[in-house]
């Protein structure tokens, strides 16, 4: 049988950098030929070939409801027959972020944009704006969107400034970006005593998903408020990934139920709040965001920000989401995932751990859960090739790279969890010993 997938692939190599628009989707971490999607329907899609895969990766997060639920479907399809675009203000951008703050209880105002790139470099730039300083602080292993400023990775020693972890950014962009080891109490301390009067935002991954599934841990997370608290830099919650996934009120509302009063400063959002569409927003208390033009001089603009058929798209997934009974159903879809992944691995002789919270997951070929990027490291890379192919090979989809988190959705059903622990035993029995 012809090869659609390879068919395309060529075409596209021929004319896009990797033959892909987002790196991670040519496969280059794990081999092969990336599936070319045709369709997709609640927790399935379908390739060039007609193949069916259960889709864990649900378009990196955002389908939480499944691909093509009718209510959202039904959204966007009278949105789209209103207009695609205005570049004017429209009632339905006033309602999604009324949505926002309700839900958000750290959020009084905030700002609607097209990508979650967008929405943390403006929050960078806000944060600066609003505190009249430079530096920042990141975490090895967090990504917070392909920002100049943000493209870092860690140097040696404590609170090393960065160097460029891409081509194009020259080192006096990041001469500012503090980078520092995820959960390491002692080197946060350190930077503050350090810099604490230059710093204008410490921004972190709550629960990191671009490691796999790394939680900050309590202590952390209680130390980074109060450090930013004593010294007034702003802590930043990039929830592009976690929030409306984790939680209602997201990975923040998981922290403020373990630490009183916990709240962040900003936050930055995305995926679930468009519900596919292009859509994210950032948001905080109103004194920082009053710093935003056209109210001060914090500049940041978007010809699409609000579109009017990604509102759409948004507030119809948000409608959904909040029904009585939807996060303890998805919640137990995940928790069953991944402990019947731990216990097939287990009856087969194969390492792995694994944790999730709401519809967001991951699992490691190690014996703990990791607490950094470090650690994260550590996973035998090529098992984790074999697991996925054997996978994939079995009609389960999960992200082709080792440090990408999972995603269940609402149209997950047991049997789909069933079907995937099948394939699951299958791949494990072929891992390399």
């Amino acid at each position: 049988m012809t090869d659609r997938n390879q068919q395309l692939f060529d075409r596209a190599r021929a004319l896009i950098p990797g033959g892909v628009n987002s790196p991670v989707r040519a496969f280059r971490a794990v081999g092969g030929t990336p599936r070319f999607v045709q369709r997709a329907q609640g927790a399935h899609f379908w390739d060039a070939n007609g193949q069916r895969y259960i889709d864990y990766i649900g378009s990196w997060g955002p389908m939480i409801l499944g691909h093509g639920h009718p209510a959202v479907v039904e959204a966007v399809q009278q949105a789209v027959l209103e207009g695609l675009s205005y570049g004017a203000p429209t009632e339905r951008e006033v309602e999604l972020a009324e949505a926002i703050v309700e839900l958000v209880p750290s959020i009084e105002m905030v700002r609607l944009v097209s990508s979650g790139t967008e929405a943390g470099m403006s929050t960078i730039r806000l944060a600066r704006g609003a505190t009249g300083r430079k530096k920042i602080i990141k975490f090895e292993g967090c990504y917070h969107g392909h920002a100049d400023a943000l493209l870092v990775k860690a140097g040696s020693g404590l609170a090393t400034f960065g160097n460029p972890t891409s081509a194009g950014v020259p080192p006096e962009v990041v001469q500012h970006t503090l980078v520092l080891e995820y959960n390491n109490v002692a080197q946060l301390e350190a930077a503050f005593a350090e810099h604490g009067a230059d710093i204008a935002c410490l921004i972190i991954e709550p629960i990191a998903g671009n490691m796999n599934f790394v939680r900050a841990s309590v202590p952390f997370m209680k130390r980074c408020r109060e450090l930013c608290t004593q010294h007034g830099a702003l802590l930043a919650f990039d929830e592009v990934m976690t929030g409306f996934r984790v939680a209602l009120g997201g990975a923040q509302s998981v922290y403020a139920r373990l630490i009183p009063g916990f709240e962040p400063d900003m936050t930055v959002m995305g995926k679930v709040i468009g519900g596919g569409m292009p859509l994210a927003a950032f948001g905080a208390k109103r004194a920082v965001m009053e710093h935003l033009a056209p109210l001060g001089p914090v500049y940041q603009a978007g010809t699409l920000s609000g579109n009017p058929v990604a509102t759409a798209c948004g507030l119809a997934t948000l409608r959904e989401i909040r029904k009585p009974g939807f996060y303890e159903a998805l919640s137990a879809t995940t928790r069953s995932l991944v402990e019947g992944l731990s216990r097939v691995a287990a009856e087969e002789g194969v390492t792995l751990c694994g944790d999730s919270e709401g519809g967001m997951f991951g699992f490691f070929l190690l014996d703990e859960l990791p607490q950094n990027y470090a650690r994260v490291l550590t996973t035998d890379g090529a098992r984790f090739n074999s697991l996925f192919h054997g996978l994939l090979e079995r009609g389960v989809y999960i992200a082709p790279a080792l440090y990408e988190a999972g995603f269940v959705s609402a149209a997950h059903t047991a049997q789909d969890v069933e079907d995937t622990l099948a394939a699951a035993r299958e791949a494990f029995r072929r891992l390399p010993r």
